[in-house]
């Protein structure tokens, strides 16, 4: 009778392995670097959520803005037709929605990346760089905005 270690039961029910074969030996460093890099990547999404929450409340408030001055009588002319205060804080509103839906659509990629064994890295998309063109092109928009008015 051949007795098979309790590890190689375990290895055959999660990895389909046969019985009498030895689960691949994992590097400890390889582990901690894997655990690194998933952590990395919770602070980065986590810091996506602060600044999408900043966006999303900012454009609520600009959003609301012209409401207040209206309710104050500060403003002139109630019926202008092109309102760029609720344009420009639906913008930023949509930057934050578009910026968190992006950065949880790339944080699930790395854990799904970080699963694999033969993990090796790959450039991601730059998604700091597109919410950066992004808001200094809704920047650009209310500039415009300003000196048209």
């Amino acid at each position: 009778m051949v007795l098979v270690p309790i590890s190689c039961h375990l290895a055959f029910w999660q990895k389909g392995l046969a019985m009498n074969e030895q689960p691949s030996k994992k590097s400890m460093a390889n582990e901690l670097a894997k655990e690194r890099n998933r952590q990395a990547s919770d602070r980065t999404l986590m810091a996506w959520i602060r600044t999408a929450l900043s966006l999303i409340g900012f454009g609520f408030a600009i959003a609301n803005f012209r409401d207040i001055l209206l309710e104050g009588g500060l403003i002139r002319n109630p019926h202008e037709e092109f309102n760029g205060a609720l344009v420009f804080g639906l913008s930023f509103i949509s930057l934050g929605v578009i910026g968190l839906l992006a950065a949880t659509m790339q944080h699930w990629r790395i854990l799904q990346h970080l699963k694999q064994d033969d993990f090796s890295y790959t450039g991601y998309r730059p998604l700091a760089f597109i919410m950066a063109i992004l808001l200094m092109l809704t920047g650009l928009f209310a500039f415009v905005a300003v000196l048209v008015h």
